[in-house]
């Protein structure tokens, strides 16, 4: 993250400036978060690096073949829309970091998230690592909930442990029992007891 409370720069300011040192070919993404704070990518083509931090909504219409390990960030709601790009983007995605206090829009306390089965489901096939310990409780209903993401190889997961205990449920939700069954390592804000019940929904921990 960069903080600017002066200079306010674009994408063109920019690139205009590594095509004036001949840097070779590159690609900047510019986001500006509020009138004091914007993050800012700068990479070389084709991209080559394994981590990539601070992808907001507004990312590159490229492919990212080499990242692994991917952090997102941003102060405007992540719709499904995003994360359906985020798996397209990044085919060999293992660890996804979610950082979002935003309500969805599909949040409807009318309208269960997990009824819209109109979207297609998500599929993130090398994915291992979920950490969404600091987001919203709906992105537990997003990347868990079988009707919108597959997670074939989740085996250790971050999320605080009472929004966990509201969306299932109390472990009562069979739709999230899938991308669940093969987390060896559940991770939680604060050490506390299991209780048995959780156990249904991680045999494997």
């Amino acid at each position: 993250m960069i903080f600017d409370e002066v200079h306010r720069k674009s994408t063109d300011d920019i690139q205009q400036t590594l095509t004036n040192i001949q840097y070779g070919q590159t690609a900047c993404i510019i986001d500006h978060l509020s009138s004091s704070k914007f993050i800012g990518h700068i990479y070389s083509v084709p991209f080559t690096f394994t981590r990539l931090k601070y992808i907001t909504n507004n990312f590159p219409n490229i492919v990212f073949n080499t990242v692994t390990h991917l952090n997102a960030y941003d102060t405007t709601a992540f719709e499904h829309e995003f994360f359906m790009g985020i798996g397209q983007a990044f085919p060999v995605l293992k660890c996804f970091s979610v950082k979002n206090e935003r309500t969805p829009s599909w949040c409807d306390y009318k309208l269960k998230p997990d009824e819209n089965l109109s979207d297609p489901i998500i599929e993130y096939p090398h994915l291992t690592l979920l950490d969404i310990i600091h987001a919203h409780c709906d992105y537990v209903i997003q990347f868990l909930s079988e009707t919108k993401t597959h997670l074939p190889r989740l085996t250790e997961s971050k999320v605080k442990y009472d929004e966990f205990v509201t969306v299932t449920p109390n472990f009562t939700k069979d739709e999230m029992r899938r991308n669940c069954s093969k987390v060896k390592r559940l991770i939680v804000e604060n050490s506390i007891r299991f209780p048995k019940d959780i156990y249904q929904y991680f045999p494997s921990l």
